[in-house]
């Protein structure tokens, strides 16, 4: 017995629609700090301009995750390719991971053997990749992205570690302006590092639990235990699992034994739906889709395998 609500892919189409936008100011961003990275000799205009090479691969895979995510559910794909999303996040954190420690490696080079950086070039593309970023900002915040799946956070993660590069590129390019120290170009490129690797793996974690079927966050399954067994005519809950099929969408399964007479007098639906309120909400973690197996106590003598 179970219960299950549709969800409509309104969101996801528009979450196409703002991806697309921010793909096509990320590739410019790349365009423009490449140029300048190769008129101007900045390390951290490089470096920048991999990042966003890297935030336009992750959004195209974004984009990718969020297209599939409009397919309908089929016999063979009963949730659709809602997880996608998720596989599309976690390579995403993977690239960013392996562009951060790319950085790091010229970086420090960079810190022994300095190379003349022409600041005013750097202070120009940067500039302009900073307005582009924060255009890009704009566009997912005014979506939700902040709130929304973790596809559409990961690409505002994605854009806002950007922007904070430009930023820091912008630093450097202005010490070297003002002091002629041309160190600040490698230390602007750590510092991009710094600003990628941290998030990146709070991303890769999250992603990964999801991959795991982890418990969603927030919801303590000993809590959920307690709360079924206070309600009446349970006697027993085992095999109790919860996970994510991706962000927003947990799930939870559990068999409850019930008394004998349930399956008698008619109250087995009646404690089926008590059940399935209390899974949707009385928990800060609202689950929709419930499955719950009743039993009479009589079954667990011929149960193949139970678990807690």
């Amino acid at each position: 017995m179970s219960a299950g609500h549709d969800h409509a892919h309104g969101g996801a189409g528009a979450d196409r629609r703002r991806l697309l936008i921010v793909l096509a100011l990320t590739v410019s961003v790349l365009v423009l700090q490449l140029v300048g990275a190769l008129v101007s000799g900045s390390l951290a205009l490089a470096a920048d301009s991999a990042h966003a090479a890297t935030d336009a691969a992750g959004l195209v895979i974004a984009l990718l995750a969020a297209t599939l995510a409009l397919r309908p559910a089929t016999a063979r794909r009963t949730w659709g390719y809602r997880r996608a999303e998720v596989l599309g996040a976690t390579l995403q954190a993977a690239v960013l991971l392996a562009v951060g420690s790319w950085i790091c490696i010229e970086a420090v080079g960079r810190l022994f053997e300095p190379t003349e950086v022409a600041s005013t070039s750097v202070l120009v593309f940067g500039a302009l990749g900073l307005a582009a970023n924060i255009i890009g900002i704009l566009v997912l915040t005014r979506g939700g992205a902040r709130e929304g799946s973790v596809n559409m956070r990961a690409a505002l993660l994605e854009v806002v570690n950007d922007a904070l590069g430009s930023v820091a590129v912008l630093v450097s390019a202005a010490v070297i302006a003002l002091t002629g120290w041309q160190q600040a170009d490698a230390i602007a490129s750590l510092v991009i590092v710094a600003l990628i690797v941290p998030r990146t793996l709070k991303l890769l974690r999250e992603t990964v639990s999801v991959l795991l079927e982890s418990a969603p966050p927030g919801l303590d399954l000993d809590a959920v235990r307690t709360h079924l067994l206070a309600q009446p005519r349970v006697l027993e809950v085992h095999d109790l699992h919860a996970s994510q099929i991706t962000t927003g969408l947990p799930v939870l399964t559990a068999h409850v034994v019930v008394e004998d007479s349930c399956f008698y007098d008619g109250h087995a639906p009646q404690v089926l739906d008590r059940l399935q309120a209390c899974l949707a909400e009385h928990f800060d973690i609202s689950v929709e889709h419930s499955t719950f197996q009743l039993e009479a106590a009589t079954h667990a003598d011929h149960e193949l395998v139970a678990h807690d």
